[in-house]
């Protein structure tokens, strides 16, 4: 199978302007330079580190201007934005004004490829995201599939279009932000896995923020993965403007309908892509190929199988690529048994909906949450919670706003609230939730909350509770 028969755009000659220099900013200046265009990249901060990521795309003849981002370059003729810049950046009004179009790097990969280029299958999502492109490029590998996971998911896409490398397909993580500035992007099949209210400082409303999540749904050829829990999605392939013939495929945890991929008896199984789907259905795995089986990456698990599907994946490669399979770190992942007390950390749940999903993965809780809410509540998440709580355990800038909500809701449950934020916080959260905990319990790290007002991001605040559990493991003496 090959993509969309297109010719290459020419950016030669070109002024441009690259609104970043973080990884996207510098992958797109690099490329653009090297296709003959002139760039300059701006960037508002203006600090040491900034200053020698500068000094070799200065040395490649890329102008680089620190410290002042409102003002549109002279003569530009293009903007390409990292992916955070928000649309109402004063760069952005300047661009506008000039007649000047801005899109980010993901609409600059889709216009260089080729008809040699590999098709996209594509996944947006408010949690989920990374895993299901992971076990999608799991499954495409077991095929026999050249394929690579990119994207939002760390590889830069414009490197990968431009790479010496050939693909068959490719599993491309997409963020709203990408999407927001990706408005001819078409991809072979597509997934919008769920809908929460998210980043929604950045699109300025929920409405918006599900608008650019739908974008990915536009022009495609073979399916249009939805959640059948999540009625928002399907809403957005209803809307979405598709090539003729392309199906609306649906992934659910129970048993699926005709055009669903669903779960029977603790099998995964297919009524979407099978001859006489309202008669028959194909296994694809068992639950228990999934790791770990919880009901959200088993979601996830049926939204990359359907995707792989559309691609004409063969069932016996869904089962290999999924048993394959293996989560990144701070996904849902078990550090320890102690005392017969599970400890578990799903530092990634940054928001109260991955937070839900994780806590819905568990029967008998002690949870450590907290940290930065960016704006969110918390009353519906304890609400859905509460009969699963043996104990909270908080800590955190915002941790009042989860002891609100406990209060509310969950009144009987007991709640440590740790007023520090020092090195040993977390040592001491871990302390105080084996303190609550039972045999049988399970002490979930699933903050709901950002990172940043005590760690350096989720992968140090998982570190740090993984460091913690092993010590308490290992005894009070190890402990000190």
């Amino acid at each position: 199978m090959v993509g969309h028969q297109v010719s290459r755009v020419s950016f030669n000659g070109k002024h441009i302007t690259v609104a970043g220099l973080g990884v996207s900013g510098v992958s797109a200046a690099r490329a653009l330079a090297g296709l003959g265009a002139r760039v300059t990249v701006v960037d508002g901060g203006d600090s040491a580190a900034l200053r020698e990521r500068a000094v070799p795309l200065e040395a490649a003849g890329i102008t680089v201007r620190l410290g002042d981002a409102g003002s549109l370059p002279e003569g530009t003729d293009l903007v390409v934005t990292s992916p955070g810049w928000k649309p109402d950046s004063p760069l952005f009004a300047a661009a506008a004004a000039a007649g000047v179009d801005v899109v980010g790097d993901v609409e600059i990969a889709w216009q260089l490829r080729d008809e040699t280029s590999a098709p996209w299958l594509a996944v947006t999502g408010t949690n989920g995201k990374t895993t299901t492109v992971q076990m999608l490029a799991s499954i495409l590998e077991a095929a026999g599939l050249r394929t690579a996971a990119i994207g939002n998911i760390g590889t830069p896409i414009i490197d990968v279009v431009l790479g010496e490398q050939q693909y068959d397909v490719l599993a491309v993580e997409l963020s709203s932000y990408q999407l927001h500035w990706a408005p001819s992007l078409r991809a072979h099949s597509a997934a919008v896995l769920n809908l929460a209210p998210d980043h929604l400082d950045w699109h300025g409303s929920m409405e918006a923020y599900a608008a650019d999540k739908g974008r990915i749904y536009e022009g495609n050829r073979v399916a249009c993965v939805y959640n059948v829990e999540d009625p928002a999605t399907e809403h957005l392939v209803m809307e979405a403007d598709v090539e003729e013939g392309c199906r609306a495929i649906g992934f659910t945890l129970g048993a699926p309908g005709p055009s669903m991929v669903g779960v029977v008896d603790g099998l995964l199984v297919d009524r979407a892509f099978v001859p006489d789907r309202h008669k028959n259905a194909q296994e694809l795995a068992e639950v228990s190929d999934i790791k770990p089986a919880a009901p959200h990456n088993i979601a996830n698990a049926l939204a990359a199988a359907a995707l792989a599907r559309a691609f004409g994946v063969e069932p016996a490669a869904v089962r290999a690529g999924l048993r394959a399979f293996r989560p990144d770190a701070h996904r849902i992942a078990h550090v320890a048994d102690v005392d017969g007390v599970a400890y578990v950390d799903d530092s990634k749940a940054t928001n109260t909906h991955a937070a839900q999903a994780s806590l819905a993965a568990y029967g008998s809780i002690v949870w450590i949450a907290g940290g930065l809410a960016k704006g969110a509540t918390f009353d519906e998440l304890v609400a859905a919670s509460a009969k699963r709580l043996r104990g909270a355990v908080l800590i955190g800038a915002d941790r009042a706003l989860i002891r609100e909500a406990l209060a509310r809701h969950a009144p009987d449950v007991p709640v440590v609230d740790l007023d520090r934020t020092d090195t040993g916080a977390m040592a001491a959260a871990v302390r105080e939730a084996a303190r609550l905990a039972g045999p049988g319990d399970t002490v979930l790290l699933a903050p709901a909350c950002a990172s940043m007002d005590m760690f350096t991001n989720y992968n140090k605040r998982g570190e740090a509770f993984a460091e913690a559990v092993r010590d308490l493991a290992a005894g009070p003496g190890a402990q000190e």
